[in-house]
């Protein structure tokens, strides 16, 4: 009998740190399930909505953005009047000061010249060209190179302006893509992309025809039906930057 106790007692103590560790492991899930409804906050962890609460916050800082630019430029246009009409200046150096804005970009700029617009190809798309591989999802979109292929030839080709989309680029102005969408002075586009320049249009369609980039961009434009179009116009008007024209993390040495 003293040896069936002694048994007993053996295997109770056996069997007790299994115990033990079993409730620590619900106890363990217990928290975590409790930790990710109180993250949760009664919602679903994995749905978008986070994300597409996001590309609309995205879209309406561009609409304020866009806005404020234009409130910018329309009491730029006053000082700049108010500063020509009371400066003290004799009309030889206004009309410097004119042609410096000009030059700047700050003011319209009105002549001959043409658009190029770049599109994503149809995401649904396959190659075209016997040989040629199916395409990855990155072939059927345009990318930062491709804009910046198109914006570098047409100033190559003497542009007196150059417009990407709806604003004029300066000399501080920055091309980014990021994903499909590009981000240009605080606002947000998406395709298709469209780059218009004043200039000689034989000079600026030579420079886009010349351009090494822009034909390997062709060479997707013929496999998987990327868009490209150039259009030439007798007249077009570019707008006057309306940004900020002082630089915050520069300035002249000396």
């Amino acid at each position: 009998m003293s040896n069936s106790a002694d048994s007993t007692s053996a295997r109770a103590r056996r069997f007790r740190p299994v115990r033990l560790l079993t409730a620590g492991v619900f106890a363990l899930a217990g928290l975590i399930f409790w930790m990710s409804f109180n993250t949760a906050k009664g919602t679903n962890l994995r749905t978008d909505a986070s994300m597409l609460r996001l590309s609309d916050l995205i879209q309406e800082r561009s609409r304020t953005n866009g806005q404020l630019d234009q409130s910018a430029a329309a009491l730029r246009s006053e000082v700049d009047a108010l500063a020509r009409r009371d400066n003290g200046n004799t009309e030889a150096q206004n009309k410097k000061i004119g042609a410096l804005e000009k030059a700047a970009g700050t003011q319209p700029l009105a002549g001959p010249g043409l658009t190029v617009t770049l599109t994503d190809a149809p995401p649904n798309a396959t190659a075209k060209i016997p040989g040629v591989p199916q395409p990855q999802p990155n072939d059927l979109v345009i990318h930062q190179q491709d804009l910046q292929a198109v914006v570098n030839a047409l100033w190559r080709g003497g542009a007196k302006g150059i417009e990407v989309m709806d604003q004029r680029l300066i000399s501080t102005s920055a091309v980014r893509c990021v994903g499909n969408t590009l981000i240009l002075q605080g606002r947000v586009y998406s395709p298709p992309y469209k780059v218009t320049a004043v200039g000689d249009r034989g000079a600026l369609r030579k420079a886009l025809d010349s351009s090494p980039a822009i034909q390997n961009y062709l060479q997707y434009v013929a496999a998987y039906g990327l868009g490209w179009k150039v259009d030439q116009h007798d007249a077009v008007t570019l707008p006057g930057y309306s940004g900020t024209v002082a630089l915050h993390y520069a300035q002249p040495v000396g």
